[in-house]
């Protein structure tokens, strides 16, 4: 038999060998992922120092001021019909919404609490004329009679005394007279009086119109306005020429004149602009809330409407954009461009950088209670650079800029935040004006799915 040959099986590495393998290896995986957190900070923090904002360059532009307001369409001529006496209305002859001309009888009402009245001083008027026929006889046969004494005076037949007797009886028919004349006239009036109130209970349009509001129906009773505050029974309006009263607060009212154009929206016609001026500016102020923490002044504004070829009736609510100032080719920028800051850091001028000339001169700018001041950020080599500027007017999109700005100079105009929160002079910046582009695409693409 020959001998079988056994393989030589090679001999373990010493375990201390592959222990310093392992641990060599730990330390590689460690050592490369430490250089990797801290590259991803580097990376995020050198993101963190770039502001991504959107731009645009200054232009001309025309701009608009307008001061809108909220208020409702009012007929500019309308008439509430109150009744003057107390009673029962016996005739009503018109409904809300009818047309009506002047002088037509609109409101009736009963009569029958007049008549008993009416009788009594009739009759007080014809006792007090019969008194009055009997005094003017007894006054006739009183001077008759001091005709006839004064004949036998003259004679010697008469004496004085009975002469005196005599003109003191004329005398006393005279007064009596007099006084029964002056009950008669006092009588008239009161019927006079009492036919002005009958005359009352029947009432005319006081203008062509339709009744835009009626108050009471037939059969009710109405209390008359001479004692008291009285019952309006409907209100008469002219259509044809309508109006808007709005409210506007007292910062906005000081920059409305008398002849501005206004622009009209109304509700109910969502389809229309309607177009007016301004014709009437109260002087006195509407106070709501007064003496509270949400007190409020406003002063009602009324635009009278030019192109009213619809039906507009009164109370429907209305917008108002008041066109205050035009201005044409002006510097503008878009609203959000603008913003504001405290002076923090130097925008023209010297400024100590010790903290005693810094401190004395923040204490001078608290004691002069200086604004904040207005400012824009410029682009300029990769930086937002901060430059003061002076608005004027504005409209919806764009402010003017009167002062601090150049033609064609690149600024910030997004995002709000990195305006008005990060944005800072020398900030390193990166100008991306596509991400909105970006997003409306994404959202429409959304919209579609």
């Amino acid at each position: 038999m020959s001998e079988t040959t056994i393989p030589k099986i090679p001999a373990p590495l010493p375990v201390k060998k592959q222990k310093k393998k392992s641990k060599k290896k730990l330390w590689i995986i460690g050592i490369s992922l430490l250089v990797i957190i801290v590259a991803a900070i580097i990376i995020s923090g050198m993101k963190d120092d770039v502001v991504i904002v959107q731009t645009e360059k200054i232009g001309k532009r025309n701009l608009t001021q307008v001061v809108t307001a909220t208020g409702k369409v009012q007929s500019e001529t309308q008439v509430n019909i109150s009744a003057e006496i107390s009673g029962e209305i016996i005739s009503l002859p018109f409904k809300e919404g009818e047309a009506v001309k002047k002088n037509d009888l609109i409101v009736k009402i009963k009569q029958d609490a007049y008549a008993p009245e009416l009788q009594q001083q009739n009759a007080a008027i014809d006792v007090a004329e019969s008194n009055l026929a009997v005094n003017e006889v007894a006054l006739k046969r009183a001077q008759q009679e001091m005709e006839r004494l004064n004949k036998l005076y003259n004679k010697g037949l008469a004496t004085q005394s009975e002469i005196d007797n005599a003109q003191n009886n004329i005398d006393q028919a005279l007064a009596t007279l007099n006084s029964i004349q002056a009950q008669i006239n006092q009588q008239k009036t009161g019927l006079s009086r009492i036919r002005y109130d009958i005359s009352k209970t029947t009432i005319y349009s006081p203008m062509d119109g339709t009744v835009t509001q009626l108050n009471n129906e037939l059969g009710e009773k109405v209390l008359g306005t001479i004692s008291n505050q009285g019952s309006q029974i409907m209100t008469i309006s002219d259509l044809s020429k309508m109006e808007c009263q709005v409210e506007v607060g007292e910062t906005d009212v000081s920059s409305i004149n008398i002849g501005d154009t206004a622009k009209i929206e109304i509700d109910a016609f969502p389809d229309k602009v309607f177009i007016g001026y301004v014709y009437e500016i109260a002087n006195s102020a509407l106070q709501t809330g007064q003496g509270t923490q949400d007190a409020v002044v406003n002063f009602v504004v009324k635009i009278r409407i030019l192109n009213n070829d619809v039906d507009l009736r009164p109370g429907m609510s209305c917008t108002v954009d008041i066109e205050v100032e035009h201005r044409k080719d002006v510097l503008a920028v878009p609203i959000q461009c603008v913003t504001t800051r405290e002076e923090d850091f130097n925008m023209g001028g010297s400024m100590d950088n010790s903290s005693g000339n810094v401190k004395r001169e923040s204490q001078e700018r608290l004691s002069k209670k200086m604004k904040p001041r207005e400012v824009i950020f410029v682009v300029d080599n990769d930086e937002a650079r901060v430059e003061e500027v002076k608005t004027g007017i504005s409209d919806d999109s764009y402010i003017e800029l009167v002062e601090g700005a150049s033609l064609d100079q690149e600024v910030v105009k997004g995002s709000f935040k990195a305006i008005n929160k990060i944005l800072e002079d020398s900030t390193k910046i990166k100008v991306d004006n596509e991400i909105k582009k970006r997003k409306k695409k994404k959202y429409s693409e959304d919209d579609d799915e």
